[in-house]
Parts: C-alpha cells; structure tokens; sequence
C-alpha cells in the first residue's frame, strides 16, 4: 500500500494534470445540484464564522460561503487550482495547504467545509482529517461533507484518480470517533450520476481532548 505522502502526491499531481478540464466542468457554482446550494447556504446560515473550504478547487464554493456573509478562506494541495481561486475571487484568501495538516489555530473556527475533497482517501485514513477537522472547529461548530455515497465502502476508477464509496452509517461512525455528532445526512441519485451524500455533523465537547 503506498504511504499516506504517496498517495497525496499522487492525488495533487492528477488534480494538477486536468486542472483546466476540471475548473470548465465543475469551477462554477452553474454546475451544482440546486439541491445542494440549499443545503450548504443553509448549513452556512447556521454557522458563526470563521469557515474554511477545505479542498476548495477552484473556489467557486469559498465565494459561495463568503456570499452568506462568512468570513471564508479557501485551502488545497493544488497550485493550479489555488493560482485559478487567487484571480477569479481576488477579495478572498487561498492557500496550498493540505486537508490532513492544516495551518490553522485549535478551536478557532465555527466550520469547515470538505465538499468531495476527501473522496480520495483510502478507507483506513479518513481519520487523519476528520481529527484535523476537529481540532480546528471550536466545540458547537459545524462540519459538512459532500461525497459519493454507495451501498458498500468500495473503491472505483474515478477520472482524476481512485476514488471510494461510503455507505453512510459507515462514514457516520468514523465522523462520531473523530469527536463530531451526525445532525443530518442526506442522499440523492439520479441518472447519469453517480449516488451522493452528504452529512452534517457538529463538533461535540472540548476541542482540546478530542472528546
């Protein structure tokens, strides 16, 4: 099995190759499911700030965060995508950064944001950053995930590069051993694409003790 640095680097470089193609098919807030701006404006909504998007592409979904009135940066492995984010919303912060190390003071945000960045982790790593996550949000913050969603935890042949399914009771008890509280999940399929998911969870007791 490669190394957690491997696997990262593997994952950066393959974003890095198709950073364009990416950014014409998926970089605009025209591309995502009605359903899904609903939910993340009124998870947003909910929050008191500051907000990271963790994994922020092409920052479509930072300014997105930062139009509700949160104060918003954006973070990601990719330089391409992090050069494309600095230009398109030059008001706001972005920064290469990874998921699993973040850059960030303990308990020092109302929420983040990881919205099909964490796609690419192999099954026995998700915790790496749910625990990043829980550091970094302040007790009573709030956690939301976007995800491809399946029946079985599986791997497939995602187009950039190995991508895995969570059922999402699965993907539920990782989130509540890492310190976070389910408060909703919600599914949708539809043809032509593949199942998705998408949880919210809150950050449970001190940040500090991870309990």
């Amino acid at each position: 099995m490669p190394s957690a640095q491997t696997r990262s680097t593997t994952v950066r470089d393959s974003y890095a190759e198709r950073s364009r193609e990416y950014t014409d098919l998926f970089g605009t807030m025209e591309s995502v499911h009605p359903s899904d701006r609903a939910l993340v404006r009124s998870w947003a909504e909910s929050l008191t700030g500051p907000v990271l998007d963790a994994g922020c592409g092409p920052g479509q979904w930072t300014d997105f965060l930062a139009s509700t009135g949160l104060a918003t940066r954006g973070v990601d492995l990719v330089t391409e995508f992090v050069a494309r984010a600095r230009r398109e919303y030059p008001h706001l912060a972005f920064e290469v950064e990874s998921v699993d190390d973040l850059a960030v003071a303990d308990g020092s945000l109302g929420g983040v944001l990881a919205w099909y960045s964490l796609i690419h982790h192999e099954p026995e790593r998700i915790r790496t950053p749910f625990a990043e996550f829980a550091r970094v949000i302040r007790p009573g913050g709030g956690l939301l995930i976007g995800f491809f969603e399946g029946g079985r935890l599986e791997a497939f042949d995602h187009a950039v590069t190995t991508a895995y399914r969570w059922p999402v009771a699965e993907l539920a008890r990782e989130l509540h051993a890492t310190g976070f509280e389910v408060v909703e999940t919600h599914t949708r399929t539809g043809a032509g694409r593949r199942p998705h998911g998408a949880i919210v969870a809150q950050r449970t007791g001190d940040a500090s003790t991870g309990r």
